[in-house]
């Protein structure tokens, strides 16, 4: 029996995990992306895929939910920290890497781009150029974010440094967030992570990459200005009319360090089978991801309420621990102490679906350049 015709609005990590989990159970399906190709707003992006809040590994996950693991990736055990004052603390996983450091884009290396072949292979019509404008079928919605709760500024760049990771929690390099500076095959990328000061971006970025360059010895070639943005939202359904809204469309992320494409490829799958069996789509979600959800929301009305002090005194305690991913994932987890703290953090933190840091005027910011031209890119 012919299955219906399912429409996803959004070729990203969401988009294309439904996708593929509709494939397979026989559905027909079309994949609209309003971009050239897959991943064009990240242009080679290193980022991570967090291997901690649960205690399975993150690839295993994946393969588990029927997802193309071939990508080329960096398992990511230890790196280091320095707090305000230039002081190193050693972060260490022992269990398994504490995340997965992966390339975003359309190279035949990235994640976007097996994904998409993985989609393809299952019979998946992919419409590239396209902007789906209304929907004719059951669709789902995974067409990134809708406001910039943060944006992440700096360069990509090649270099001959070891991989690696290093961070940087300093309110005078990224305020309300942090530095960071991945390296993987002789590829690399260092941003601000900043959640304030949208406005005097470059002015973060010039100090972090000084930072980097007196930490670490930091040494960049042909360096690529890029920037991206976040966002993070509680929803009350997830729901757009009859449609199901997932990924950062949804505010699917870790409001704390902002780690989203787990997020995003769950929602995804939760979307698809809220299809396939007919189960409610926002109980499906909110089993799943809320809990994680909300403790990511205290984690971040913490961060915010520490400081620079506070940042110090957070990587000493982490620093101390034998296995770094075991504490994460407790911190993941709402046990009763988060979810007696989650009222006062849902009104400490909110989501700036309307941006209050930026007024959109005369601006020139991450998140007004790229709202301009629809892409979000620097």
């Amino acid at each position: 029996m012919q299955k219906e015709k399912v429409q996803i609005a959004g070729a990203g990590p969401a988009g294309l995990a439904a996708a593929i989990t509709l494939a397979r159970a026989g559905f027909e399906v079309q994949v609209s992306e309003a971009r050239s190709g897959v991943g064009q707003r990240f242009g080679g992006d290193l980022q991570g895929l967090e291997n901690w809040t649960t205690e399975q590994d993150a690839l295993e996950w994946m393969q588990q939910h029927g997802l193309s693991t071939g990508f080329e990736k960096l398992a990511c055990y230890q790196g280091t920290a320095f707090d305000s004052r230039g002081h190193t603390y050693r972060i260490k996983s022992q269990s398994a890497p504490l995340f997965y450091m992966l390339e975003r884009g359309g190279e035949e290396h990235s994640l976007d781009t097996a994904l998409l072949r993985q989609a393809l292979s299952l019979g998946v019509e992919v419409k590239f150029n396209h902007r789906l404008k209304t929907l004719t079928h059951r669709g789902i919605l995974a067409i990134g974010p809708r406001a910039a709760d943060a944006i992440a500024v700096g360069y990509h760049f090649t270099t001959d440094s070891e991989d690696g990771f290093w961070v940087i929690c300093d309110n005078t390099l990224a305020p309300g967030g942090y530095a960071y500076l991945l390296i993987m095959n002789g590829r690399g990328t260092v941003k601000s992570c900043m959640f304030t000061g949208f406005k005097q971006e470059q002015v973060y970025v010039d100090r972090t990459v000084k930072a980097f360059e007196k930490l670490v010895g930091l040494t960049m070639r042909d360096p690529k200005p890029h920037g991206g943005v976040g966002n993070f939202l509680l929803p009350e359904s997830a729901m757009q009319g009859q449609n199901l809204v997932v990924g950062e469309q949804a505010g699917f992320q870790d409001t704390l360090f902002g780690f989203g494409i787990r997020y995003a490829m769950s929602s995804g799958i939760l979307a698809a089978r809220s299809l396939i069996t007919g189960e409610n789509y926002s109980a499906l979600w909110r089993k799943e991801l809320e809990p994680f959800l909300k403790a990511s929301i205290v984690n971040r009305a913490l961060y915010n309420l520490l400081g620079n002090r506070g940042f110090s005194f957070f990587l000493k305690r982490f620093s101390d621990k034998q296995d770094v991913r075991v504490a994460m994932r407790k911190h993941y987890h709402a046990g009763l102490g988060r979810r007696l703290l989650y009222p006062w953090a849902k009104w400490r933190y909110r989501s700036q679906r309307k941006d209050q840091q930026c007024t959109h005027t005369n601006c020139n910011c991450v998140w007004c350049r790229g709202h301009k031209t629809g892409d979000h890119r620097a």
